[in-house]
């Protein structure tokens, strides 16, 4: 019998660091607070709903950083990837009306690991989506979580992004349609109907998706987000991710001037609280070093291929395998794969994702 791959999670302890908390120039804390440090335990799937989001707007200036309402026909074109995106009267969908959309793609991965189908309607619980992002739960969270699903809804996009591999030029809007279905006795929303676009539901499908840092939903600042999401997915879970500050800016959107912008990057590198990533500012180019919060695996035995996993596929197995080791599930997956002959995966994560639901189904721990 071949030996087994023994795996141990590497961590820096001088990178893996507790996000800052120091409050900046106008004395608030950097982060906003975390509003609800321990959820309630009836929100739909919070143990197994990780944050995650769909890497093409990750990608791509999708969502405007505008703080007021911004009306402007904006147009995007970088390495044969076009993008037009058309306000309706209530302005662009923002980057925090996008949390809605995590939210909605954190559930249906959640549920598509628990070996459900997804659809693209969902019904959703407006406290349980307010609770999970870290928002506020009176008049004011509500009357703002409106104004997010209209924007949603009538924001247009042309773009030729592939979605789950497929390249098409299409029309569309961030959701097809929402709709309150019930409201509390205040007259505030309770129950919501909302269907996602047929483009980002090909995107959650295909798992075209990244996990996010809960900390996310923490960041004050629009441009903040933004960079996070760029970092998140060029850097992942490699040590380091360089890149010049035009192009940067180029990828957020930004509408500010260089000096601007490189001033808020000053910023963003001396309070050092963005998540998973420290931001270091050089003459003319960012480098974003991993923290190395993120799971990683080192294989100290080398004598066997391994198949590449992902951190997502990582977080994936622990929701469709509780209480297992997943560690240990990747050692005896990996040795299956070569005593196997190893065959083909098209998609590695996705195969051991589903070594251990199957491995969790025949014998679950109680």
């Amino acid at each position: 019998m071949k030996p087994r791959i023994k795996a141990t999670r590497q961590r820096n302890p001088e990178l893996a660091i507790t996000v800052s908390e120091t409050p900046n120039v106008d004395g608030r804390s950097v982060l906003l607070p975390e509003r609800y440090p321990t959820p309630d335990l009836f929100i739909c799937d919070v143990l197994d709903a990780i944050p995650k989001d769909d890497m093409a707007s990750m990608e791509h200036p999708i969502f405007s950083l505008a703080t007021k309402p911004d009306r402007r026909i904006f147009r995007y074109e970088h390495n044969g990837n076009t993008v037009e995106i058309v306000p309706s009267v209530k302005g662009l969908a923002t980057i925090h009306d996008k949390d809605i959309l995590i939210y909605c793609i954190s559930q249906l991965i959640a549920k598509m690991n628990q070996g459900e189908r997804p659809n693209r309607t969902l019904h959703l619980t407006a406290r349980d989506l307010l609770v999970w992002t870290n928002r506020q739960t009176d008049g004011d969270g509500y009357k703002r979580l409106r104004s997010a699903f209209e924007r949603l809804a009538g924001t247009r996009i042309t773009t030729n992004i592939k979605a789950d591999g497929e390249e098409i030029t299409e029309g569309f809007g961030l959701i097809n349609e929402w709709r309150i279905i019930r409201k509390t006795n205040s007259g505030q929303m309770s129950e919501i109907k909302v269907t996602l676009s047929e483009w980002l539901f090909r995107m959650i499908e295909g798992r075209s998706v990244l996990t996010l840092h809960r900390d996310y939903f923490r960041l004050r600042k629009p441009l903040e987000r933004r960079i996070y999401e760029l970092a998140r997915k060029h850097c992942g879970a490699q040590e380091k991710w360089v890149v010049s500050i035009e192009i940067l800016q180029k990828k957020t959107g930004a509408s500010s001037h260089i000096r601007v912008f490189r001033s808020m990057l000053r910023d963003l590198a001396i309070n050092n609280h963005l998540p998973d990533y420290a931001v270091e500012i050089n003459s003319n180019t960012v480098t974003f070093r991993n923290r190395e919060t993120m799971d990683t695996v080192k294989v100290i035995e080398p004598k066997l291929q391994k198949p590449f996993v992902d951190p997502e596929g990582f977080h994936d197995a622990r929701g469709v395998a509780p209480g297992y080791d997943v560690y240990a599930l990747y050692d005896e997956w990996a040795s299956w794969w070569n005593d196997s002959g190893q065959p083909e995966l098209q998609n590695p994560s996705a195969a051991f994702v589903g070594f251990c639901r199957n491995r969790h189904k025949r014998n679950p721990i109680r």
